[in-house]
């Protein structure tokens, strides 16, 4: 829940880096909670539509409540695989395209820094006190 929090936090940035925990985080609450507002517009009978194009007020809402947030963390999470932002628009493409972001977003992305600003594993990575695995023969802090 904290990952999710944070994207929220960072409503509009659009600099820096994200890292797949925090993207895929985001991405799954995103899910739940869409999954949640469907089931709730249906019981209430707030869906507008019909057939397969039925929509509900409340799922629209979020929907357009997480939308920049959503274009944000996907532009940093292409940041952190050394992409320019604008890979994002990939997704356009019609089929393949989805599928191509899933690929890139799944990536590891750039030991230590790049282009686009500090590694946000780097802590875990290089083992700074208190943050990540402790080699043997060291005492821990």
């Amino acid at each position: 829940m904290q990952w999710y929090i944070d994207v929220l936090k960072k409503y509009a940035v659009f600099s820096g880096r994200a890292r797949r925990k925090e993207y895929w985080m985001f991405v799954l609450f995103n899910v739940i909670v869409s999954i949640i507002l469907s089931i709730l517009d249906r019981a209430l009978g707030l869906t507008y539509g019909s057939g397969a194009s039925q929509s509900g007020w409340l799922s629209t809402i979020y929907s357009l409540a997480v939308l920049v947030p959503a274009i944000a963390v996907g532009i940093r999470r292409m940041h952190d695989t050394n992409r320019s932002g604008w890979w994002i628009l990939i997704n356009l493409i019609p089929c393949v395209g989805f599928i191509w972001f899933i690929v890139l977003a799944a990536q590891e992305g750039t030991v230590g820094d790049n282009q686009y600003g500090p590694d946000p594993k780097a802590a875990e990575r290089f083992g700074q006190p208190g943050t990540g695995p402790v080699e043997p023969g060291y005492p821990t802090v």
